[in-house]
């Protein structure tokens, strides 16, 4: 047999292999399919899988923060109430102007709706009569505008950012060279917050301020903070150039709000600093 015929003999088995190729069985979908994979590939997914079921498990069974996801917990779920409120109709801000025949079972009271009309109108049946005082908010429902909750005063939020929480940590023994000053703040200021007693025995009304005036560096600051320390009051410390605004009336505004905040407060202390960025001279 020549070269030849043992070339072509040769080539033939190879070309019915491309003609007619063998499918691919399992094991060889099994290779392709885990080409590239380390040998613990399959144990690393399934351990995620179940931690993450058994994460979600117990978010559930647990509840998670509100401030996260606002999902409370399980034990304070209240469907019930939250059907109630999702079919009643939203109320209606409006202010009591007037109570007629006030302390009667016949009693009425005065509202006035921002922007509609005056209405005369009786009370809800869940509030009863000592709730409700004069110019006072309250909720009103879009119907009979009966009153139906009493609402607390409307205060700017920049008027309540005023309010100093934390207690200073400064005392009468760090204001030096003010002894006689010092004396007088504490007969003004913290006596009659400390021995309100002694002021009733007199039958004399405690003075309603002081005013701390002198060059810059000469501790009003200072003493106005040891105050506060000194006394367990709630300490609202106002900059002058706070209450000068852009608009007309913003800074009245605010003053108002200032003082209808502090007297719902039990014992209040106000500091009005730099005073004169407010009027230079009069």
């Amino acid at each position: 047999m020549s070269s030849a015929e043992k070339k072509d003999n040769e080539i033939k088995p190879e070309d019915d292999k491309n003609k007619n190729p063998r499918p691919l069985d399992e094991a060889d979908i099994e290779v392709l399919r885990r080409y590239g994979m380390g040998p613990y590939a399959d144990a690393i997914k399934k351990c995620e899988e179940e931690t993450k079921a058994l994460v979600e498990k117990v978010k559930k069974a647990s509840g998670i923060k509100e401030s996260d996801t606002g999902l409370a917990l399980p034990s304070q779920w209240n469907l019930v109430h939250d059907k109630q409120l999702l079919s009643e109709q939203p109320l209606q801000v409006a202010r009591c102007t007037k109570i007629i025949n006030p302390n009667t079972d016949d009693a009425k009271y005065m509202i006035t709706i921002k922007q509609i009309a005056k209405f005369v109108v009786g009370l809800g049946e869940k509030v009863v009569a000592t709730d409700i005082e004069e110019g006072m908010r309250v909720g009103v429902d879009r119907q009979k505008y009966s009153i139906q909750l009493p609402l607390p005063p409307k205060i700017d939020p920049s008027v309540t950012m005023m309010t100093v929480e934390e207690k200073p940590d400064v005392t009468y023994a760090d204001v030096g060279g003010a002894k006689e000053q010092l004396e007088r703040l504490k007969e003004v200021v913290e006596m009659p917050l400390l021995n309100p007693e002694k002021f009733i025995n007199l039958g004399i009304d405690p003075p309603r301020g002081v005013l701390l005036y002198g060059p810059p560096g000469t501790g009003k600051t200072l003493t106005a903070r040891a105050v506060a320390n000194r006394t367990d009051a709630c300490f609202i410390r106002v900059i002058g150039s706070e209450l000068v605004q852009k608009y007309v009336g913003e800074g009245a505004r605010m003053v108002r709000e200032l003082f209808q905040m502090a007297r719902s407060k039990k014992a209040c202390i106000i500091f009005f600093d730099e005073v004169d960025a407010i009027g230079g001279a009069r």
